[in-house]
């Protein structure tokens, strides 16, 4: 899959494509079902299929300090996309100048000059240029006057996560945040994922036994609730069984928010310094401060057990 960051990334000699545009974050079930029909579509066609993204997400340039806690970086995005079939991802910097594009002029420098689109695949409410004035409607007519089909895909899919609401990447964030990785695995069609690089932290675990992973995450990422999980830890191409904490760390007194992951039953691990990603399955407990020491090994050797006990039961692939 090739990957572009702009439009002068795109080969001067680029023919007609299928194009989806969108800021696919998470890239959940209902995402999935447009950028499998674009993808369809394309192939349907004779022609490749892109995927039209943002960096960074637009409302952090229309309204600063309003960025949303992100499902999951681009590169991972563009990862979940290739497993798709999309053959082409443009991540366009989304920058003051950009956001007073008018729709007109976006179809025109985006989908007609640079990505000459035969098809443009997208949601019903997707909306686009300038103060979010262009629309799907707008948009097939913008279709006829440069020679492009447009097709509109219902992404919203329902089930039992967030009571039966539509899903969504918004709540998806919210059921993160709540600690609800399970509902927001419903959505996801996987373990909601945090990303990042492992860096020294106070060592405590190692002293009591549970040597964890202090893994620094990526600017944004939706991180959940406080607590001890059920998951995985991806490192060096291995996928391990994992306890993992997430919080302040009450027990020493601790400030500082902080993903740690204990790989379970492993030995002499060194990750210091890899970039590692934390699947999370399920919840175990809130974060809690104990009477004593003792009390808090026994509560996480039992934490340990029911993590192992879950992940046995779990019918992922891995």
């Amino acid at each position: 899959m090739q990957r572009w960051r702009g439009l002068e990334d795109i080969p001067q000699d680029w023919g007609r494509s299928v194009v989806t545009i969108g800021s696919y974050d998470g890239v959940h079930r209902g995402h999935q079902l447009i950028i499998e029909h674009a993808v369809n579509r394309a192939r349907e066609l004779g022609v490749p299929s892109v995927v039209v993204t943002f960096d960074p997400h637009p409302s952090e340039v229309v309204r600063p300090g309003s960025h949303p806690p992100l499902l999951a970086p681009h590169h991972r995005r563009a990862e979940l996309m290739a497993e798709l079939g999309v053959d082409a991802v443009l991540v366009l910097p989304f920058t003051t100048v950009f956001s007073q594009l008018s729709p007109a002029d976006f179809v025109v420098k985006v989908l007609v000059d640079r990505l000459h689109a035969k098809a443009v695949v997208e949601g019903p409410n997707f909306r686009f240029g300038h103060r979010a004035a262009g629309t799907v409607d707008f948009l097939a007519e913008q279709g006829k006057l440069h020679d492009f089909e447009v097709e509109v895909v219902d992404l919203y899919v329902t089930g039992a996560a967030g009571g039966g609401e539509p899903f969504s990447s918004t709540l998806t964030r919210r059921l993160v945040a709540e600690g609800d990785v399970g509902g927001a695995r419903e959505i996801l069609g996987r373990p909601h994922r945090v990303e990042g690089v492992v860096v020294r932290g106070a060592q405590r675990g190692r002293e009591l036994g549970f040597p964890t992973a202090n893994v620094e995450t990526l600017p944004h990422t939706a991180i959940p609730a406080d607590g001890v999980y059920a998951g995985y830890l991806h490192a060096q191409g291995e996928v391990m069984p994992a306890a993992v904490s997430v919080g302040t760390n009450p027990q020493f007194d601790g400030t500082e928010r902080t993903v740690e992951a204990y790989a379970i039953d492993r030995v002499g691990l060194d990750l210091y310094g890899l970039h590692v990603a934390v699947d999370f399955l399920a919840f175990v407990r809130g974060q809690a401060k104990f009477d004593s020491l003792d009390a808090l090994l026994e509560t996480m050797a039992e934490d340990v057990k029911k993590c192992r006990e879950i992940i046995a039961a779990d019918d992922r692939q891995v």
